[in-house]
């Protein structure tokens, strides 16, 4: 897993936004990434770009629009995993240009253990 550090970086924001983001109001530690995603869902196929993650959701930057509420199953492409990591079903929490947030809703308990220890690994990391 030492090889993820250079993809994961710890996510220090100083908060200054006039109206707070619904992603600023996170009690997940979050870790900013640069990996591939795909996603798919409600008649529609996309990749992007995973900019955070935490245990509960991730930001994704896509050209590929998606609709608030939108219903997705997502594959991130974490390096060092043999195969993507799988979300079954994520919902879209907000929408900003082409970035959105999705919070995982429905994820299976083997790639639940997996997403944590990465996340764990990295913690410990910093």
């Amino acid at each position: 897993m030492k090889k993820l550090r250079s993809f994961f970086k710890s996510e220090s924001t100083e908060q200054t936004p006039a109206q707070p983001r619904p992603e600023d109001r996170r009690v997940q530690p979050r870790f900013t990434t640069q990996f591939r995603s795909t996603f798919s869902g409600q008649k529609q196929e996309g990749q992007g770009r995973t900019l955070d993650i935490s245990v509960g959701g991730c930001k994704i930057e896509s050209d590929n629009n998606v609709m608030q509420g939108a219903k997705l199953e997502c594959r991130l492409h974490i390096p060092g995993l043999d195969w993507p990591l799988r979300i079954d079903e994520a919902t879209v929490r907000w929408v900003d240009g082409n970035t959105f947030g999705i919070a995982f809703s429905r994820i299976s308990p083997e790639e639940l253990a997996k997403l944590k220890t990465i996340l764990s690994e990295l913690e410990q990391d910093e």
